[in-house]
């Protein structure tokens, strides 16, 4: 199935494409139909599956841009906020529709203002709740989304979820998304939603089982180091290596060349030649390596892919599935490879959860360790490797000095001497233990706030929604 078989307007099916967009992941296809023909919908699926798209392009078809607020996106976080309002405004830019973010402890005047002027508001419940008790919005969608409904139970939104439904109007189509179902979910379900539509997207369709995933916790300064000892490690035939900003594929794209990889860059400011050209070379098997944005390699088909290799971890399970999925293709095996940072440690974990996939914590070996790879690597290098002119001219002068088997070995020894240091690059896995520690520590420090949290605003009142049901509820 394409994408061109939803038949989207012209503008959006155009930015679709730019996007880079091929194939509707699994939601995508189950969820599209079901949003498109007015229905509302619980979807249980976790975030990195292309919910945004699944719920975000069926509205932007629908839209019908009368300048005042349409849609209504409400999630648990600012950074899912700014994240989700930045896609939706990609896919719906060609249709003249604007979002505006809302959350707290940014400036109520100058989002009331961005509100005035969007078609749709991407909100955390806070924020959202503050704003429609004071009377300082007054907005009428006509769709309404609950994005990770399961973690806004957790972070003790529930209360302030029902209260906002008493400020919307009942005439509205109503889209549930949630990892999980927890009860309260289910009970939220049945009192917010018209005979809704349901649809579950296991975890074992978020990431291909065939890809092993795998991570490396190394200081800041580590990262080129860890990553020319785990190429090294790992010898790929051809590979990803992904990075969030356009600058550092640049800088990292040179210094690979610099250390003798056929690495090349690939990012969103490169003229579309030179880009086309890039990737023809990496499809050819010219390149070994690319250095890539998300965006520049969104919707790049390369077979042959054997690694990817995250250079900084991205900022979203989204970013990360899309980022993995470009190698174990076509029944291939394949290999992810992250580096992360003890800052980046809790980010990772939300990652893992998110996909539901279990990431292999390991540790980067030393030199030492790589010798037999390393011997090997070298009696292959030396076996397919062409006698140059400039070797036999080198040879002559030594061999008026030493005999064949020493110039053979000075020339090996060489190139020894050339590997890298034996230094132990990264946490090793007491360090790690310690990480893991912490984290368990956090999540249960956070559980038990999140549990004092949900206790909160028990007796406020609430208007009835059973009349809602009986009137006019699409």
């Amino acid at each position: 199935m394409k994408f061109e078989d939803f038949n989207f307007k012209p503008k959006l099916a155009n930015a679709i494409r730019q996007a880079g967009f091929r194939e509707p992941s699994p939601v995508q296809k189950e969820a599209i139909p079901i949003v498109l023909d007015g229905k509302d919908i619980v979807a249980q699926a976790h975030t990195g599956t292309g919910k945004t798209a699944a719920f975000g392009l069926p509205i932007l078809q629908m839209m019908e841009c009368k300048g005042e607020v349409e849609a209504l996106v409400i999630v648990p976080t600012r950074e899912l906020a700014t994240q989700v309002s930045d896609e939706l405004f990609r896919f719906g830019k060609n249709l003249g529709v604007r979002t505006a973010t809302v959350y707290g402890g940014s400036s109520y005047n100058r989002q009331i203002s961005h509100i005035s002027n969007a078609g749709i508001v991407v909100a955390t419940p806070g924020r959202l709740l503050d704003l429609l008790k004071k009377r300082m919005i007054d907005i009428n969608p006509s769709f309404v989304v609950l994005d990770e409904a399961d973690e806004m139970l957790d972070m003790g939104f529930l209360d302030d979820i029902k209260e906002i439904f008493t400020y919307l109007p009942t005439s509205r189509q109503t889209l549930l998304f949630s990892a999980t179902m927890p009860p309260q979910i289910k009970d939220l379900a049945r009192e917010i939603l018209y005979e809704p539509e349901f649809v579950t997207i296991t975890k074992s369709e978020t990431t291909n089982k065939d890809i092993k995933q795998i991570y490396f916790v190394v200081k800041e300064s580590q990262r080129d180091e860890a990553l020319m000892r785990l190429l090294d490690l790992k010898n790929p035939s051809k590979a990803i290596i992904f990075c969030r900003m356009k600058r550092e594929v640049d800088r990292l794209s040179d210094f690979l060349q610099a250390q003798g990889y056929s690495a090349r860059g690939l990012h969103g400011d490169m003229e579309q030649r030179e880009r086309e050209s890039v990737i023809k070379e990496f499809k050819r098997g010219k390149l070994e390596l690319l250095v890539a944005t998300d965006v520049a390699a969104r919707g790049l088909d390369v077979t042959g892919v054997t690694h990817v290799f995250n250079y900084h971890i991205p900022f979203d399970s989204e970013s990360y599935v899309h980022r993995i999925g470009r190698t174990g293709r076509a029944g291939k095996s394949g290999e992810a490879i992250s580096i992360v940072t003890p800052e980046e440690f809790n980010a990772l974990k939300k990652i893992q959860k998110d996909v539901g996939s279990s990431l292999e914590s390991m540790v980067i070996p030393s030199s030492e360790d790589q010798m037999p790879e390393q011997k090997e690597t070298l009696v292959n290098k030396i076996k397919n490797q062409a006698i140059k002119e400039e070797a036999v001219d080198v040879y002559e002068v030594l061999e008026a000095e030493y005999d064949s088997k020493d110039i053979a070995l000075k020339a090996i020894s060489l190139l020894f001497s050339e590997l890298p240091s034996n230094e132990q690059i990264g946490l090793n896995r007491d360090e790690i233990d310690r990480l893991f520690d912490a984290y368990e520590e956090e999540k249960r420090d956070k559980k038990r706030s999140k549990g004092r949290g949900r206790g909160r605003n028990q007796n406020t009142k609430r208007r009835s929604n059973n009349s809602r049901r009986r009137n006019g509820h699409r």
